[in-house]
C-alpha cells in the first residue's frame, strides 16, 4: 500500500484560548498521562503501566487494566488500541487481554492515536506527522505533515483535530483532512501541555496532561448554523 505525504500549511487562522471546563486526576499515584480515549461511557487514560477508566461526570474511577501504555490510546467501538513503545496493541476492554499487535509507524516515536473511518490515525511527535494506518497490518496509507510537534489526534463530526506540544506551549488544531490546511487553533494556557487527545463525540475534548498526571476537558468550539 503506497504512502502519500501531504503538507500541513501554516497560515493565519482563527485562534482563541482553549476553555478548560474540568480537570481529572492524578490517577492512582501516577505522575503522567499519555494517551486518552472515550468509549461512549468512560474516559480511559494511559498512565504508563496501567490504563485507568473513569466516569467523566463524577470523576470516579471505574476500571483499570495492567497493560503497557506509554502513549496514544484509541477505541473502535469494541476494542481498545494502545501504543506501547514500538507497537500498537489491540486490547479487550473487559479483560485487558492483548488479542493482536501491529508495528507502530514511528518505531517508538509515536504519540497520539485515534480510530476513524476504519483506520488508526497515529501522531508522530518529533517527526511532526500524522499517519493513517491499516489496523490489521500497520501499513501507512497516507501521511500529513505538521510544522509543530504532534501529540494527540482525534476525529469528531468529520473534523480532524490534533494536539501540539513544543516547549511550554500546546494547542489544539483543526485541520483539513484532504490537504492538511490548518483551519482553527485553540491555545492552551501557558505551561499546560497536551499529550493525548480524544473527543467525546459531542461538546468536549479530553486532553492528556503529560507530566501533570491529569486529564483536562476542553470545550469544543460551536459551529455557526448554516
Amino acid at each position: 500500500m503506497s504512502s502519500k505525504t501531504q503538507p500541513l500549511h501554516s497560515s493565519k487562522v482563527g485562534t482563541r484560548t482553549a476553555e478548560i471546563v474540568r480537570e481529572y486526576g492524578p490517577f492512582g499515584g501516577s505522575d503522567r498521562v499519555g494517551g486518552v480515549t472515550h468509549d461512549g461511557r468512560r474516559v480511559w487514560a494511559a498512565t504508563g503501566t496501567k490504563l485507568v477508566a473513569f466516569d467523566p461526570a463524577s470523576g470516579e474511577p471505574m476500571d483499570s487494566l495492567d497493560v503497557a501504555c506509554d502513549a496514544g490510546t484509541a477505541f473502535d467501538g469494541t476494542y481498545l488500541y494502545q501504543i506501547a513503545e514500538a507497537r500498537i496493541d489491540k486490547i479487550e476492554p473487559a479483560t485487558g487481554k492483548v488479542v493482536a499487535s501491529i508495528p507502530a509507524p514511528g518505531n517508538g516515536g509515536d504519540s497520539g492515536l485515534t480510530w476513524a473511518e476504519g483506520s488508526l490515525w497515529v501522531g508522530q511527535y518529533r517527526d511532526r506527522k500524522i499517519h493513517q494506518v491499516d489496523p490489521k497490518t500497520g501499513a501507512v496509507i497516507r501521511s500529513i505533515e505538521s510544522n509543530r510537534f504532534v501529540t494527540g489526534v482525534t476525529w469528531v463530526d468529520g473534523e480532524l483535530w490534533h494536539a501540539t506540544w513544543e516547549g511550554d506551549d500546546s494547542e489544539l488544531r483543526r485541520i483539513d483532512p484532504a490537504d492538511g490546511t490548518v483551519l482553527e487553533r485553540l491555545e492552551m494556557p501557558p505551561g499546560i501541555n497536551v499529550s493525548g487527545l480524544e473527543s467525546d463525540g459531542a461538546d468536549l475534548f479530553y486532553c492528556g496532561g503529560g507530566g501533570s498526571g491529569k486529564v483536562r476537558a476542553v470545550r469544543r468550539p460551536k459551529r455557526a448554523a448554516a
